[in-house]
Order: structure tokens, then sequence, then C-alpha cells
């Protein structure tokens, strides 16, 4: 019997969309069709895109019988009007429009930057109250601030002071008083008949010969010596001017946490201050941060700069799955961090190192893959920042150095999940942040308080690219908190799928007033904890091309707090990178009672692990430390016009103890993360760590065991 013959090519047209349908001079255009080839036999079809009858472009593309894919082009018009399209038998139009001229703002002011020295005084003295008055508007204008000083009876001091600025333009006020008699004094300084401009300072006047001596820590119930005589923190007293001598513990009562530094970046538990004035010392130790403390070499000593690698946290949940066998869902997390170092810290040492310290001064169990000085030439007129990371965000918008303008345009508006107004805590860099709380203090999962911030970013139209420069950083709370929150979390009855500890998100408001949610991969990150950072977020392309108002809302269920934002519209710049690795030294800085066990990474070298990002860590514990120097080499001098940033680009995991941030996994070595996993802890019948390719790591470096303490088993 004959084959019936196949029936020849035939192509079809489908399901043709052009998005979006009106767009601002030169912005994209995408146009989709779907082409089915309906016949039998195998065909070729030349297919043409026809922009008001012009043949835009052409493409050529074979199927086989019944096979069918979908065509994707790119349109940008540079003039204003109506264009049709045609693709095969299917048309369909779109509308390119002039973006309309941006209207002047009004001339609006914030005050900020108060400051008051000295903040405690002998009668008599003089105090010099001082702050900023910036016009944020787009207009020249006036603005009247009242400034009071009052004690617990009478207002003592009153004057107005009335400035005139061009738009942008900012000035430095200053008074003076001088107070006749001992108490506590409170400085108002606020808008006359306007709303933003209102702060207040307190100022002390004490008995001549005395001031106060304040000592705090991170953490309780530590007793210190005061010239010889026991104290407990936090202490504060008026005492005689003069020398004291202050011994703070190495250890905490219970010997779990570890002194760091002071807040002034001294290193020695023991000092001896000159007591001339209020003065307020901060004793740091271990227990409430993350992975190595980066230290840098500036010349005399090591100043401390940041923790590294935040989003290394092994065995932070993601979501429930309702199987009871595998009930958590992990992040795997993104143990990168693009830390943007400050140069006046960097002393090279004999003009060719930098010298520099990771040092695990918390109780954890870190694994650093690798680590390299980033060394970027850009031009004099722009700033250059990177970026945060997350587990979701696309690797195109993680690791890169935007550049950014000097002088970046201010947000319109700003406001926090209460309705308060707080654009003047992200208008400049001054330390006021926004105000934050922590959804660990939620009633429940299914009604979570947020810790949010709606931006108006103004009028962007035109801009081909938006970038907001953020500064900002997590305050985790204490793990009690965290432990207490799970508890509650698996107490309910929760459906699968519920996240535990929800990520950050950020949203649009779409030209129907509608919040629009950016795509995860370009989504807000989290930023480390307790040095602010900043960093840059790309914005461009987000926003639809019918909104007037570019308007942001970030929401984190974690205590996040901004101290800036700007937006950037500026282009890219040409910049030049080189990346310098170091060599390497595993030491034991300091003893300690960490109870981490398993095979650490012996002492001595160490450089040929954080050469390259491969599974093959430095692994380390409390007390451990990895001394890196940079070799500058035959880098050249920037060139004319050009100025030189550092950045240190990290790759670190690390692991914390149950109850004080550990979850799902004992505080042991093993099991080993890996960049391919797909949570931490991982199933381990279905995932593991790649041994058979790093066996020779494993055997030549993680030789030093450390065993359990006796009579405890697993901690």
């Amino acid at each position: 019997m004959a084959v019936p013959a196949l029936k020849p090519a035939k192509f079809v047209f489908g399901n043709l969309t052009i998005t979006p349908s009106r767009v601002e001079v030169n912005r994209p255009v995408t146009v989709k069709v779907d082409v089915a080839n309906v016949g039998g036999e195998e065909g070729v079809c030349l297919i043409s895109l026809v922009i008001n009858g012009v043949v835009e472009e052409n493409r050529t593309i074979s199927l086989s019988g019944g096979n069918s894919t979908t065509l994707t082009f790119t349109v940008v018009r540079g003039s204003a009007g109506t264009y049709t399209v045609k693709v095969g038998d299917l048309t369909g139009t779109f509308e390119v429009f002039e973006p309309p001229e941006p209207q002047p703002v009004p001339a609006e002011f914030a005050v900020y930057g108060l400051t008051i020295i000295p903040d405690e005084v002998w009668v008599n003295e003089t105090v010099r109250i001082s702050f900023f008055i910036r016009n944020v508007g787009g207009e020249s204008g006036s603005v009247t601030v009242a400034i009071t000083v009052r004690n617990a009876t009478a207002t003592l001091y009153a004057k107005n002071i009335t400035v005139s600025l061009a738009a942008g333009g900012v000035t430095t006020e200053s008074v003076t008083f001088t107070p006749n008699s001992t108490g506590t004094y409170h400085v108002s300084v606020e808008r006359v008949g306007g709303a933003y401009l209102s702060m207040t300072g307190t100022f002390y006047v004490v008995q001549t010969g005395y001031h106060t001596l304040t000592v705090s820590a991170s953490t309780t119930n530590v007793e210190f010596k005061l010239n010889g005589t026991v104290k407990k923190v936090p202490f504060y007293d008026l005492l005689p001017v003069g020398k004291y001598l202050i011994e703070m513990p190495l250890t905490s009562p219970d010997g779990k946490a570890v002194f760091l530094y002071w807040s002034d970046g001294y290193r020695s538990p023991t000092r001896e201050v000159n007591l001339q004035s209020r003065m307020s010392l901060f004793a740091y130790y271990s227990g409430g941060s993350s992975c190595p403390s980066l230290f840098v070499w500036n010349g005399t000593s090591y100043v401390y700069v940041a923790e590294v690698s935040n989003h290394g946290w092994l065995g932070y949940m993601n979501y429930v799955t309702g199987d009871p066998k595998w009930p958590i869902v992990y992040w795997r997390n993104n143990p990168w961090d693009y830390l943007k170092l400050d140069k006046s810290l960097l002393a090279p040492v004999n003009g060719t190192y930098f010298d520099m310290v990771l040092s695990q001064r918390w109780n954890e169990i870190f694994y650093l893959d690798t680590v390299y000085l980033v060394v970027v030439d850009h031009p004099a007129d722009v700033e250059v920042y990177s970026t945060g990371v997350e587990q979701y965000l696309s690797p195109d918008y993680m690791g890169k150095i935007y550049t950014v303008s000097l002088n970046p345009l201010k947000p319109v508006s700003a406001y926090n999940e209460k309705g308060e107004d707080v654009l003047h805590c992200i208008l400049y860099r001054d330390g006021v942040f926004t105000p934050g709380v922590n959804g660990l203090h939620s009633p429940s999962w299914n009604n979570i308080t947020w810790n949010r911030l709606t931006i108006d970013l103004g009028n962007l139209s035109g801009a081909q690219q938006i970038k907001l420069i953020v500064t900002g950083k997590v305050d985790w709370g204490s793990p009690d908190d965290y432990t207490a929150w799970i508890e509650k979390f698996f107490a309910e009855d929760v459906p699968p799928s519920t996240q535990i500890t929800p990520p950050p998100y950020m949203e649009i408001l779409g030209g129907n007033g509608e919040w629009i949610m950016v795509p995860w991969e370009r989504q807000f990150p989290l930023p480390p904890d307790v040095n602010p950072r900043t960093w840059v977020v790309d914005l461009s392309g987000l926003f639809p091309p019918d909104v007037d108002r570019y308007v942001v809302r970030i929401s984190n269920f974690w205590n996040v707090t901004f101290d800036y934002i700007g937006v950037d519209v500026t282009p890219q710049k040409p910049i030049k990178i080189w990346e310098i690795y170091p060599t390497a030294t595993l030491y034991q800085e300091f003893p300690s009672p960490s109870r981490a066990y398993g095979n650490f990474t012996r002492y001595g070298d160490v450089t040929p692990l954080v050469l390259s990002f491969d599974d093959e860590f430095v692994i380390g514990r409390q007390g451990d430390a990895v001394h890196l120097l940079f070799n500058l080499g035959d880098i050249p001098p920037p060139a004319e016009s050009m100025e030189r940033s550092f950045f240190l680009f990290v790759a670190c995991w690390f692991k914390d103890e149950a109850g004080n941030w550990g979850y799902g996994f004992d505080f042991t070595v093993e099991p080993l993360p890996f960049k391919d996993m797909s949570g931490f802890p991982y199933p381990l019948d279905k995932e593991s760590y790649p041994y058979e390719l790093h066996w020779e790591y494993l055997t030549t470096y993680n030789t030093r065991v450390v065993k359990p303490l006796e009579g405890e088993g697993n901690p």
C-alpha cells in the first residue's frame, strides 16, 4: 500500500504582541510573533518585520512539519508618532511620545547635622550649637529657623535665623550660649511655619573639675576594673578629671563572648584614658554578628572595617514543605561580598603591599573560598560602588562596578510603614537613620510587621539609566528572639510554602496606582550588619512607560535602616579594573572556648586555597585569622583626570552554633557547603560535597583535628 505523501510546508502566524504599546522616544519596543509550520514537510520561511510599510528586519527560519517557534524583535524610534507593525498577515501599532518637560520643584528645605560642642561643660563655659540647612527643591527660596535653649524651668535663649538659598544650596549656621548654672539643657531647632525641620539635642552643665565617664559593652553582666576597683557595665558616673586605668575582661562571665575591640578601634581590653571632657566608651564582645571581621593596616595599627560575607550564612531557613521527611527548605545563600574600602585607611607596607586581616572574632565556623583586591580607576567626576548580593539575584546585577554622579538627585518624599515622613533621614550621610522594626516581633506568621520604606524619586522620564545609591545596614536582633520566632512559627498550623523569615522585596508604583512586584532577579538585597554599607541598586528598565512619578516601595522582614538614598541617572563611564590575589596565612589569633569541632585547615600558608572560587576552603573557627598581603606590583598610577578606588571581593560561608543563629545541624565542620548545593543543610541522600574532585585538598590541608569537648558529644 502506498504511503501518503507529506503535505508541503505551510507557515502561519499568530499571537502578535507589542510591548509596551506606548513608549518614550529612544526606548525599546519588543515585538513577538508565533510562527508555526502546519504542513508535514520541513520548510524554510523568510519573515519580514515591516514598520510603516518599510522592512525593518528579515529573518529566515527552518521548521519541521508540525513545529512552531516564537520570534522576538526589538524596535527603537527617535521620533514621536504612531507606528504600524506588520509580520506576515498580522498587524499592530505602538505609539512613541516625547517625555514632558520636567517641572521645577519649589524651594523646600531640610535641616540636619545638629551638633552641640562640647556636650558637657562647666558653668560659664561656652557651648556652640551648629546645624546645616539645605534647599532640596528646584527653585530659590528662604526659610526661617528658630533656635531655643531651655532648662527644666524656663527658656533661656531664643533666636530666629532667616536664610536664602539657591536650589541645591547649603549653609552652616551656628549660635553660642553660655550657661550660668548646672543642670540639663535642651536645644530645639525648628522651622517657623513649616514641616520637616525639627531637631532636638541636649547638653549638660556639671560641677567644675568633674566630667562624666560612661563604660558600656555589647554583652551583659560584664565586670571591669576602674583604677583597680571592680565595676559593672553599664557604668555611668561623674568623676574628677584626670587619668583612669580601665581593664575589661577577655571573655564574658559565661566564656561564650570574647573581647573584640573598643568603639574607637582600640584593640586592647586594658587602656588608660585621660578624662578631660564627657567620655563614652563601648567595648565590643563576640556573640552577635557574622563571619570574619576585616581589619586593615593604616600605617600605625590594624583598624576595623566591617564584617564580611553576611550572605554566606548557612542554615538560613526559607520555607516549610509539609513533608515530614524534609520539613524545611533552606536557602543556599550567596557567599560573595563586594566591600568598598576607605582609601584613607590603606597604607601600603614599604609602598608595595596592602596588609589586611580577616579575624574570626565570633563563635562560628568559617569557610573562606576566595578573596581578592579589586583596583578601579575611574574618572574623577564620578564615584564608584558595587552591589549587594542575594541567592536569587541575577549574576548580571551582582559584583558589577557602577559609576555614579558626585551630585546625585534627591528623592522627593519618603515615608515608612507608619506613615511617618523620613525624608530627612535619607537625604545625607549624616548617621541619622530611618527608624526600623524587626519582623521577629510580629504577632504571627500571617500578620507580619513589615519594615517598609516608600520613596518618590520624582519624574525621571527620559533617563536612560536609573540607579539607587543606598547606604544602610541590618540589625538582626538577638538570637533569643530568632529562636523564639522559630518556635512560635512551628507551633502553629502553617501552610506549605510559607516562608519563615521572608526576604526583602521591592515594588514599583504603576500608572494605575497599583504596586508592581519587581522580578526576583532584580530585587532589593539585604545589607550587611554592624557598619553601614553603600551599594547600588540598578532600576533601569523596571518602570512602566506610562508613569510620571517614579515611586518604589521596599519591604523588609528584618530591621533594615537607611542613612542615605540618592538617585543617579547618569550613564556608565569607562573604568579600568585590576584584580590582585593575596598571599594568605592562617594562624591562631587568640584561644577560644568554642565547641566547634571537626577537621579544620592546618595553620600556615593557605595561598593556593584563596586563588579561585572552587569549593576548596580555608576552614577556621573562633580565634583563627587569615593574614592577607596584596602586592600592588606593577600597576601604573592612575592616568590624568582619573582617580583610584579599592574593593575587597570575598566569598566566604559561615556556620553558627545551635541557639546562636544556628539551626538544622551540629556545630561541626561537616557537612561541607558547596556552590552548587540546593540549600544548607541539604538532603544527604540526594546531594553531597564533591569529595572525589577535592580529595587531595581535603587530605593535604584539613588536617587540624579538633575533637568534641569531653563529655558533651554533639553540641
